[in-house]
Order: structure tokens, then C-alpha cells, then sequence
């Protein structure tokens, strides 16, 4: 096994800014693109008042995802973790080996959040947003002393390696299965092969069996120091950094200059191996006791990055202790309920109806998804005809970009997805909540106003009836 994880020729580039005010783009379109994916950060950083609480940056494969849970427990704690205390003031990025193909295949096959910026096929591919916008000036710098055909020409003379999908083969990674034991001396061939054809490369073996062959310049972690010089060039640099990885393909991401680090307590020999050798002594990377996104969240109560109790945790939430009134907790605690009531996992009491009731405005309504209008005194009495009748089953219920706006003294405005899971189903509406906090509390908590949703396209259900709020 390669301690190091990774074999590169010995040169070192400048990784640029990649602004369009500062380089002279080589034609119109290239000016276009860049001036594109730049715009696509700075809305992502403008959706920050202030420069991010924390900036997660997670593996995905057996790291934010366990494939070994089918019920995806750790993965919605993360979820509601995050949506409760982090999306309207901190950054969430998925770094993962995948390509986009895969990548938009473990989306749907997941409860995943949507992350502000992906990072994809081993860091040679950086985008924002929901509209996935590349980044131009990313792919620019990659581009730099790298030849695709040269590497085929090359490994196509060595028997042992095996072409991974046509997915897996990216404008800037190409990719290879070969067995663990021959990966060293295959590795050390290629380099001297690449060396004497002048090409720039770095070769990364993850996996025990993974074998990705990139621009020198790429990475996973060069990826990431690359984001931080244009958060920082912005005047927005992060507070705090976590990584979170498993195998060898992550080892560049602990590497970064002032990030704290977890391992999960299920990453790989290899990720073990370098930490025991580079980074035994670095009090800021830990690993974890949990598996997978339990462990992340360990990770954030381990270096008091922030909150670090999952409202998936929080066995009454109507118990839950807040300092401030806070939409993004209720929307989420509100949900979690909803889910827990399907479920007769809670109490079939009148209180919590009567609790419902009270939070609800009187003449509030509810617009559901498919247009019609109810009262929504009327939507949670229709609650009471729905308790437990997901008892038993693969029920799940999850908010994802919960992003309050104030807008006004006592009022706020909240937009999110909500997804339901049921069975092999999941569908998803677009969600729009108007809060007050007039004449209440913060532990009688927000009173919700008015909630209108859509069907988001891509998950419609088969049939709507099932949809309560």
C-alpha cells in the first residue's frame, strides 16, 4: 500500500483567482464563462451577511453517505442539523470521487441536501448552486500542460489496468480499477512514462482499487484551497473549515492551512495509514467513534464549531430551549413532527392537535400543491384522520434550503423544499411560509401565517392525495 496515497511529478503551480478583472481571457467566449461561474460564487457568497460560521467540505461515498444504513438515520440527523443551524449562515460543499453522472444518480437515490458548491471527479470539477454553474477559471488552470490522449496512449500499455465506466472518464481525470498489489509499481511506471513525455500529472489510488490519473494542479484539496483564495480575495473567508473524508482521494483536503479534520471511524486503511505517518501529531483532524455523517457531526461538538445536537435527536421538541426566535429550527421542528405523527411515533394526544392549532393563525391558510386552498386549522385537523398510518414502513420526511428572510418587524419569510420519502417514492414541493412572532413568545415559538407550495418537477407524485402539508 502507498503510505503517500499519491504520486505526482515535482512541480508547483500558482493556483490563480481566476476573476475576470484580473487575467485577459484568451477569446470572447472563455471571458463569458468565466465571467459566468464568477457571478454563480458571489451569489452563493451574497446569500452570507457575513463572512461563513462554517464551511463543510465532505466526502460523500461512505463519509455524508452511509451505504451500509439503509434507513439513512446518520445521513437525516446531518439534514436536520444543518437546515436548523447552519444553511442561512455557513456553506455546505460535497467533494466527492464521483462524476456528475453518478453524482446526480447518488442525489436521487439519497435524502441529500443540495449543497452551495460541488467539487466533483477528485476535485477537477468545482460548481455552484442549484444550477450546478461551472467553474471556467478552474478548467482554464487544469488545462495547463495536461493531455488526455497522451495518458490513454500510455496506459493503454499496461495489462493490469481496466478502463472504470464512460462516466468516470472527465475532460481532466481518467480513471482505472487495478488490484491493491500492483498499484505501487504501476504508479512509480506511469510517472517515469509521463515524466519523459512532459506531461504534468498527479496519480491517486483510493479505494483499494481506484486509480485516477489528473492534472497536477487538481485535487480534492487543491480544489479547496483554491475556493478558500477566492472567498478570501472577496473579503469572505470562511470562520471555520471542517473536512470530512474516508479514503486516500481525501488526504489532500486535511493538508489545507487551518482546517480541522475528521476521519470517520469507518475510513479506509489507506486514509489511516498517511494520517498515522503526515498528520499523527495535528490536534485538528480526529477520528471519529461514529460512522459516516454521525461522525461529522461528532466532529462539530469535538472543535465547538457550532450547534452539534440533531433536532433528530431531541426526543420532545416541543420542550426545545431557544434563546431567539428562529424559523429555520421551526420549519424543521415542525416537519420532524409531522413525520413522527405518521409514524405513531409519538403520543396520539389531543395536546399536541391543540399545541398545532395554536401555533397555526386562525385564518391562515395553506395552499397545497396542487392549487387547492384549505384553512390550516383545517389541514391539522385532518391529522387526526392520519396518525400512524405510516406505522411501520419506510416513511421519511426532510426540509432542505431553509432560508429565512425578515421582512418585517415581527414576520419572516421562509423558503425551502420538503421532501417525503415513502416506500420507493419520493416527491418533493417547493415551499413558502410567512412566520410572525406578533404577540407570542419564543417558547410558545412562531405563529406559521401562511404556507403556499408547488410540485418541484423533477418529483411529482403519482398521486396527490396522500400530501397533507
Amino acid at each position: 500500500m502507498l503510505p503517500s496515497l499519491t504520486l505526482q511529478l515535482p512541480r508547483h503551480h500558482h493556483i490563480p483567482l481566476s476573476s475576470p478583472l484580473q487575467r485577459t481571457p484568451s477569446s470572447s467566449a472563455t471571458s463569458v464563462a468565466v465571467f459566468q461561474s464568477e457571478y454563480s460564487l458571489r451569489k452563493t457568497m451574497d446569500r452570507l451577511t457575513e463572512n461563513a460560521r462554517l464551511m463543510i467540505v465532505s466526502d460523500l461515498d461512505h463519509t455524508m453517505v452511509d451505504h451500509h444504513d439503509p434507513e439513512n438515520l446518520s445521513l437525516l440527523r446531518f439534514n436536520a442539523l444543518w437546515e436548523a443551524n447552519y444553511r442561512s449562515n455557513s456553506l455546505l460543499v460535497f467533494s466527492t470521487g464521483r462524476s456528475p453522472t453518478l453524482y446526480k444518480e447518488l442525489r436521487k437515490e439519497k435524502p441529500m441536501l443540495t449543497p452551495d458548491i460541488t467539487i466533483m471527479s477528485v476535485g477537477t470539477e468545482i460548481t455552484y448552486g442549484n444550477s450546478m454553474e461551472p467553474d471556467n477559471g478552474w478548467v482554464e488552470f487544469l488545462n495547463q500542460k495536461w493531455d488526455r490522449n497522451i495518458v490513454y496512449e500510455e496506459t493503454s500499455k499496461i495489462a493490469e489496468l481496466t478502463l472504470q465506466s464512460e462516466t468516470e472518464q472527465r475532460p481532466h481525470k481518467v480513471s482505472f480499477y487495478v488490484q491493491k498489489e500492483k498499484a505501487e509499481d504501476i504508479m512509480k511506471s506511469l510517472l517515469t512514462r509521463f515524466k519523459e513525455r512532459e506531461l504534468d500529472v498527479k496519480i491517486i489510488y483510493s479505494g483499494g482499487m481506484d486509480l485516477d490519473i489528473l492534472p497536477q494542479g487538481a485535487g480534492k484539496g487543491q480544489a479547496l484551497a483554491y475556493l478558500h483564495k477566492k472567498f478570501e480575495a472577496e473579503g469572505k473567508l470562511p470562520k471555520n473549515t471542517l473536512v470530512c473524508g474516508d479514503s486516500g482521494n481525501d488526504a489532500d483536503l486535511y493538508t489545507i492551512p487551518d482546517v480541522h479534520g475528521v476521519m470517520v471511524s469507518n475510513a479506509q486503511e489507506e486514509l489511516l495509514q498517511w494520517h498515522a505517518i503526515y498528520a499523527k501529531n495535528n490536534p485538528k483532524i480526529i477520528h471519529a467513534k461514529e460512522r459516516c455523517a454521525a461522525g461529522i457531526i461528532q466532529a462539530i461538538g469535538h472543535f465547538n464549531l457550532g450547534p452539534s445536537i440533531s433536532p433528530r435527536d431531541v426526543t420532545d421538541l416541543s420542550d426545545s430551549k431557544l434563546e431567539n426566535f428562529d424559523p429555520a429550527y421551526e420549519v424543521v421542528k415542525f416537519y420532524l413532527f409531522y413525520e413522527r405523527w405518521r409514524l405513531a411515533e409519538v403520543e396520539n394526544s389531543e395536546l399536541y392537535l391543540a399545541n398545532l392549532k395554536a401555533v397555526c393563525s386562525k385564518s391562515g391558510f395553506f395552499i397545497h400543491p396542487s392549487g387547492i386552498e384549505k384553512q390550516l386549522h383545517d389541514c391539522v385537523e385532518s391529522l387526526r384522520e392520519c396518525y400512524g398510518d405510516k406505522r411501520g414502513q419506510p416513511f421519511r420526511v426532510w426540509v432542505d434550503q431553509v432560508l429565512p428572510v425578515q421582512v418585517g418587524s415581527d414576520s419572516w419569510l421562509v423558503k425551502f423544499k420538503k421532501w417525503e420519502q415513502s416506500g420507493k417514492e419520493r416527491v418533493c414541493c417547493l415551499a413558502t411560509a410567512l412566520l410572525s412572532s406578533k404577540d407570542v413568545t419564543v417558547a410558545e415559538g412562531l405563529t406559521w401565517v401562511n404556507v403556499h407550495q408547488t410540485w418541484l418537477k423533477e418529483a411529482l407524485p403519482s398521486s396527490d392525495a396522500d400530501w397533507l402539508f
